[in-house]
């Protein structure tokens, strides 16, 4: 593997959502600690499963892995960051300030800002902080997906240039610690941008979606300094799979994408890893991710694959149709073809006469490049964050700042330039998204798990500040998250692959998402082989394994539809069509609206 020589102190690993990053970056980890080297494996993935992948509990403390000599483990666990950062920035303060004043601490506190900024404190200290991290010879980042990746990158930058011109942000704690913070975002931003010290891995699989996506993140990182990057292509089909007529398909669909690499990667130094018969969960599997033959010694000619039962996607749209005008939110993992599924049910939608707006929470998706023309009926957007942000300024500068004075105006201007304020703008535009589906069909492709757990945060936040608000005055009111809590307004897809990691991460998500009182309506099992009947060893291996994990589903799903792994890539209307159906006789597709935010 040519992205392990001379491996610096920093390496990241980054990409599309489930292109197999953990796996990577897990493998990669035991492989240096098998060296005697000392290895810290972080993951900065809200949603991360890491603890999975090793058996063991990890969690947002340094965790040794037993099994691994000279390997520990870090969960940056979002809400349990956040929690430490207050009672670091509070409990100094007991004692000394009226209660009355330490409250109000505790609600400035209280929103999802803080939430992102402890979570980038614990990211800046290990990249700065010697003393508590000195000892290890390596430390690895298992990113969240490329959007929430790319944010966390920029954030030293964005702190850096923000306290630079005096700003000042409550989030960050009393002003005492501003100079702290200055100090060790720049030291943030020499250690990522310095080539000696920070490696950078693009992960992707051989789709053109998953290239485009490290083509577009390199460029963005380059924009900041960081240059050293290496490619690994994961999950290539091997020859071994057969040549039964999906395997030929699936190696014409690959060969095509890796022919046509964007230009801002193709010379950058590239591994491939074959794609294995089983999931990669468990230490024996890391230990032999970097070798085919070994992974693979567990592939067995076997009887036929069970036949899994008739589960079509459009069941799920005729319901979806039948109960009238609401939101339908495609949620899961990334990699799991949230986009796709989003699509389909939009299309098939706008192909009966509706009116649709289809839109997305996720920074790194691109809708149009998935539809490919335009359709009449359906409305595509997407919640841009930078858009969202300037929107959102112009907004607060109209109406909050339209009495103030000049120096007032100033200082409201500044204190919109903290980074903070584009989680509020995002959850901004989510929120009129949801308000358009009183009226329409809203199918909303989010954001990967994580990212959209920390979106509902921001929702729940704003409900119990609205709840608060209208009960002290006995007012009737509606939230964005009693809509999303109300099942007769809003249906939950969870889409998923029916592979163990991603149907364990659904589950979770499922978990999360009912003690905030919102229930999935249905799960979809997606890229299924098992649909596809294979006749080879190797698939068949992995269809079995989809079987299991399908029942798993099963067990938790009001409703299942699964999508069988196709031939061809499903992009443009007729192949997204085809998921639900086909278009209908008499249908034409003719132009309509696209745009940036809803």
């Amino acid at each position: 593997m040519r992205f392990l020589a001379n491996a610096p102190r920093f390496l990241f690993f980054t990409g599309k959502g489930g292109v197999g990053k953990t796996s990577v970056a897990c493998a990669t980890a035991v492989h240096l600690a098998t060296l005697g080297q000392r290895v810290l494996l972080v993951s900065t993935d809200p949603a991360s499963n890491l603890g999975q992948v090793f058996g063991i509990a990890i969690g947002n403390a340094v965790t040794e892995i037993p099994s691994v000599p000279g390997l520990d483990a870090l969960e940056i666990d979002p809400a349990q960051a956040a929690d430490a950062y207050r009672e670091r920035i509070i409990g100094p303060l007991r004692g000394l300030l009226p209660e009355p004043e330490i409250a109000g601490v505790i609600e400035g506190l209280s929103g999802s800002c803080t939430t992102e900024v402890a979570s980038f404190d614990e990211f800046t200290q290990l990249l700065t902080d010697d003393t508590a991290y000195g000892r290890y010879d390596h430390i690895l980042f298992d990113t969240a997906p490329t959007g929430h990746t790319i944010r966390l990158l920029q954030l030293p930058g964005s702190w850096t240039r923000f306290l630079s011109t005096g700003g000042d942000a409550s989030c960050l704690g009393p002003l005492a610690g501003l100079e702290k913070h200055r100090a060790t975002y720049a030291a943030a931003v020499s250690a990522l941008t310095d080539p000696d010290r920070t490696r950078l891995i693009l992960v992707a699989r051989p789709q053109p979606s998953a290239l485009k996506e490290i083509g577009r993140t390199f460029a963005e990182v380059t924009a900041i300094g960081m240059t050293n990057a290496f490619v690994v292509i994961n999950g290539v089909l091997p020859e071994r799979a057969g040549d039964e007529p999906i395997a030929v398909a699936l190696r014409r669909r690959e060969a095509a994408a890796l022919s046509a690499v964007p230009a801002a990667i193709a010379d950058l130094p590239r591994d491939v890893l074959e794609l294995k018969a089983r999931d990669v969960v468990g230490l024996e599997a890391v230990r032999t991710f970097f070798d085919p033959e070994l992974a693979d010694e567990a592939v067995r000619d076997a009887a036929e694959t069970a036949v899994l039962p008739d589960a079509p996607l459009v069941a799920l749209v005729d319901e979806i149709e039948r109960d009238g005008p609401g939101l339908v939110m495609c949620m899961g993992k990334g990699g799991v073809g949230k986009t796709t599924v989003a699509v389909a049910v939009a299309l098939a939608l706008a192909h009966r006469g509706h009116e649709v707006l289809l839109t997305t929470t996720d920074p790194a998706a691109h809708l149009d490049e998935t539809l490919g023309a335009a359709v009449d009926g359906l409305t595509v957007t997407r919640i841009d964050p930078d858009i969202a942000l300037e929107q959102y300024r112009a907004h607060v500068m109209a109406t909050k700042g339209k009495e103030l004075d000049e120096s007032g105006r100033a200082a409201l201007a500044e204190d919109l330039m903290s980074p903070c304020t584009a989680e509020v703008a995002v959850f901004h535009q989510f929120s009129r998204a949801i308000h358009d589906s009183r009226r329409k069909f809203v199918v909303m492709d989010t954001a990967p798990t994580g990212h959209t757990l920390l979106l509902l945060d921001t929702a729940g936040s704003y409900h119990r500040e609205i709840a608060r608000q209208m009960g002290a005055v006995n007012m009737a009111y509606s939230t964005p998250l009693m809509r999303l809590q109300n099942p007769a307004q809003t249906k939950i897809l969870l889409v998923t692959l029916a592979e163990t990691t991603p149907v364990l991460e659904a589950t979770g998500l499922q978990d999360d998402l009912e003690r905030a009182g919102i229930h999935p309506w249905a799960w979809v099992a997606n890229n299924s082989i098992a649909a596809t009947h294979p006749h080879s060893p190797f698939l068949r291996t992995r269809a079995r394994n989809e079987v299991a994990q399908i029942a798993r589903i099963r067990e938790r799903a009001d409703r299942i539809a699964i999508v069988p792994l196709l031939p061809d890539e499903p992009v443009g209307v007729a192949r997204l069509s085809a998921l639900t159906g086909g278009i209908p006789q008499g249908v034409e597709d003719r132009p309509t609206t696209h745009a940036v935010t809803p």
